[in-house]
């Protein structure tokens, strides 16, 4: 079995229910979707995406608005891909990933994957974007 499908290997939150990650990549990418995979009752459920900022921190996360908020159900935490608005995931160097809660209010949130699904570069079609709009 690959280790990325393997749910014995988890990111767990050590004194509460929020975790904070930082990915930056190596040139501007755009991102179109997102996979959160985690337990039903200790899943995240509010996770809130932010782009391009230098060094967020819990902080600074409270006082500056995220690009887009995710508020996931158990179907999702099961490895559903979730759409993003790519208008706001256009390129991207650093993506930031705030779970804020989890599915029971459990006292720590685990996350068996995460996944992002987009390409390099920083152009878009805006048939893409008409497309995905029109499918919700």
């Amino acid at each position: 079995m690959p280790h990325r499908e393997d749910d014995g290997l988890f990111l767990e939150s050590d004194t509460d229910e929020q975790l904070l990650l930082n990915i930056h990549f190596n040139q501007k990418v755009r991102i179109h979707s997102i996979t959160i995979k985690g337990p039903e009752e200790e899943g995240p459920k509010v996770v809130k995406l932010y782009t391009n900022r230098m060094s967020l921190g819990f902080s600074d996360a409270d006082s500056v608005p995220c690009v887009q908020q995710l508020d996931l159900t158990p179907k999702e935490l099961a490895g559903e891909p979730i759409s993003l608005k790519l208008t706001k995931f256009n390129s991207v160097t650093i993506l930031s990933i705030l779970i804020d809660s989890n599915q029971s209010d459990a006292d720590t949130t685990k996350v068996f994957k995460i996944c992002l699904a987009g390409q390099a570069g920083d152009t878009f079609n805006v048939a893409e974007i008409k497309k995905q709009e029109e499918q919700g």
